[in-house]
């Protein structure tokens, strides 16, 4: 089974331990953020949404237009704009890149920061929100003739679009969450499912639970799975665990330091999260610090559980090896960001992805000589058929 990885597309040097040096939206620094992945064996880099930062979709156009290979994974939330007004941008964007968008669908699980924006639903009335959205956006992607729509959240008539992706049949939908609702919805329409890295048997269970939605909805395939971490590596375990610690401290005083809405990601530590995947990262963390090869908890309890907080720490071998057992579990998509964000994107491309590549490769080619007849695996375009 082939292996993608995931950075991130920031548009400023500020994360979790250190404030940003400039503007909200650095043009340089983007590209030179971008042009990193891209020439150091990364697939896609994910260009995040907040309800005050910069717009990702024209920052996404930016890179597109200046660098040909990397791909481009654009977080929306619904809320924001209309589907058909959404789906005309995202075809106008996909054509920008020559096919290379896929689409990250945040439905969003704290109350405070969609009320930011004016979005004042429940979490569940979201949720049933974000499916018919994407079933709408679907839909004019694909559809050639004008046609009606009369939904709980959307209605709109004789619409069709003059603009349409490169891909055929569209780009991919990209998904996440870890409650029932979020099972259902992403199990439903999603392309790409993403978690938040858990420990091995955890996470196993919520790949089990996304399948399970998707056989609930009548699918014939199940998303691809995305499971994200952060990495903290070095030349050698005990120097590692020493940047590790180094890490952690710098968060908790960056947290202490600065107001939670200026810190990339996060909630303040002492509010409780809403949403079930934060509360999940909060309760592992509570049971313990470390877990299987190399997850560590205390990144995810410094910061409330916010995003993708917890890290794998060790040398690249350690970290790659943990990476392969996820692999083993059926992910197939690894998403990774450090605390230095161009730094560690380098580092890590440069000694992680082509040992997990390199190892990924060589098990594909043992199951092909062992079973030199069997299935096709099932096409990006099947799945989005």
């Amino acid at each position: 089974m082939p292996v993608e990885f995931l950075g991130i597309a920031a548009t400023n040097d500020g994360s979790e331990t250190t404030a940003r040096s400039g503007a909200a939206f650095d043009k340089d620094y983007t590209l030179r953020l971008a042009r990193a992945h891209e020439d150091h064996g990364w697939d896609r880099v994910l260009f995040a949404y907040g309800s005050g930062s910069p717009d990702p979709a024209p920052a996404a156009a930016y890179i597109a237009a200046r660098l040909d290979r990397l791909q481009l994974l654009l977080a929306h939330r619904p809320n924001v704009s209309y589907p058909t007004y959404a789906a005309k941008t995202f075809a106008t964007l996909d054509q920008i890149s020559e096919g290379r968008l896929t689409v990250h669908f945040i439905t969003g699980g704290n109350d405070h920061e969609q009320g930011r924006e004016g979005d004042t639903l429940t979490k569940d009335e979201r949720y049933a929100r974000t499916r018919e959205y994407i079933q709408i956006v679907k839909k004019v992607w694909t559809t050639r003739e004008p046609f009606d729509h009369e939904g709980e959240h959307y209605r709109f008539h004789d619409f069709v679009s003059d603009v349409f992706p490169v891909q055929h049949p569209r780009p991919a939908v990209s998904f996440g969450g870890s409650s029932p609702a979020a099972y259902a919805a992403g199990g439903a329409e999603a392309d790409i499912y993403c978690l938040w890295g858990e420990p091995l048997e955890k996470t196993a269970q919520q790949i089990e639970a996304v399948k399970a939605a998707a056989r609930a909805a009548g699918r014939t395939g199940v998303p691809r799975i995305q499971v994200a971490f952060r990495p903290i590596i070095a030349p050698t375990e005990e120097l590692a665990w020493e940047k590790a610690h180094r890490t952690l401290g710098a968060i908790r005083r960056r947290r202490e330091a600065a107001p939670a809405r200026h810190v990339r990601g996060g909630v303040t530590q002492t509010s409780a999260p809403q949403n079930t995947g934060s509360q999940r990262l909060i309760a592992i963390a509570e049971a313990g610090e470390r877990y299987d090869r190399a997850l560590w908890t205390p990144t995810a309890a410094a910061t409330g559980g916010a995003g993708n907080s917890n890290a794998l720490v060790g040398t690249p071998e350690t970290v790659a090896q943990a990476l392969l057992d996820y692999h083993d579990l059926g992910v197939d998509i690894l998403s990774a960001r450090g605390y230095d964000l161009l730094d560690d994107a380098v580092d890590f491309g440069r000694h992680v992805i082509p040992l997990v590549r390199e190892e990924v490769a060589k098990r594909d080619a043992a199951r092909a000589a062992a079973h030199p007849v069997s299935e096709p695996r099932q096409s990006a375009a099947a799945v989005r058929g």
